[in-house]
């Protein structure tokens, strides 16, 4: 699990700012799938949230120290 937040962090701000819009419009997609009863592997619903957070921290942190823009 560590390696997935690690390439994360070596990903520049612009590149992590296009990461968390891909992330949100597939979210939307896969919900859309679930209300429709299309999609029959609810996990990767959960795995795209869990990296749009691991997205969504790394900014914040960076945010935070100063580091973006």
């Amino acid at each position: 699990m560590a390696g997935k937040i690690e390439e994360i962090r070596v990903l520049s701000v612009e590149r992590l700012k296009e990461e968390e819009n891909s992330t949100r419009l597939e979210l939307l997609n896969l919900r859309f799938k679930v209300a429709t009863r299309q999609l029959s592997d609810h996990s990767t619903l959960r795995a795209g949230r869990h990296q749009l957070a691991r997205i969504l921290t790394v900014l914040r942190e960076r945010e935070l120290v100063g580091g973006a823009e």
